[in-house]
């Protein structure tokens, strides 16, 4: 309201006239149809949008870092233990192969998410980014499932410890057990992806 002098010859119409105001109040500014502003100057969405990038990020440093730690410990730890000649060179290879098959999925872990929740992921299709990081990920661990059961039936026909086989056949079989339930996955979903 404008600051005027009170005339005292005012009728009672005038009064009330002065007093209503001339101005909207804040509240009635806006228009009821348009969005409330953001309490953060890029909005919620792009908050996050940065959270998840940053967290893509960490995750994707931290499978890389552990998969490039074990394959070094790995190789370290071979020629540590040929040069001491303590053991068999077919005992220390197959140690050296079971860290390398983690690293190995360690590396496909932070590939996978490192590819999956990029901007593309954004464009395509949801059931499309599921399937592909699935297939992917399971098809990293039935690899790794399959070749850590073939050493363990290396080590124990090394060590003639044949009464052990059915833990590296259990093993094949609940990697083929995955691997037929990736199969059916796939096969369910593939209307979805269109």
């Amino acid at each position: 309201m404008t600051s005027q002098t009170l005339n005292a010859n005012l009728t009672p119409d005038e009064i009330r006239a002065l007093n209503t105001p001339q101005e909207p109040f804040e509240g009635d500014a806006r228009n009821h149809s348009e969005p409330p502003l953001p309490l953060h100057p890029l909005g919620f969405k792009a908050l996050s949008y940065l959270g998840k990038q940053l967290m893509v990020r960490v995750f994707t440093v931290l499978f890389y870092g552990l998969s490039a730690l074990l394959v070094v410990s790995g190789m370290l730890q071979f020629f540590t233990e040929l040069m001491a000649g303590e053991r068999s060179f077919m005992s220390i290879t197959v140690n050296v192969v079971n860290s390398l098959i983690i690293g190995l999925a360690m590396f496909e872990l932070g590939a996978g998410i490192n590819k999956e929740y990029t901007d593309a992921d954004q464009e395509e299709n949801v059931f499309t980014n599921i399937r592909r990081t699935i297939t992917r990920f399971l098809g990293t661990v039935c690899i790794a499932l399959v070749l850590e059961s073939l050493i363990m039936i290396i080590k124990y026909s090394q060590l003639d410890l044949a009464g052990n086989l059915f833990y590296p056949v259990a093993i094949l079989g609940g990697a083929s057990l995955l691997l037929i339930s990736l199969g059916g996955f796939l096969a369910l979903t593939k209307g979805h992806t269109k």
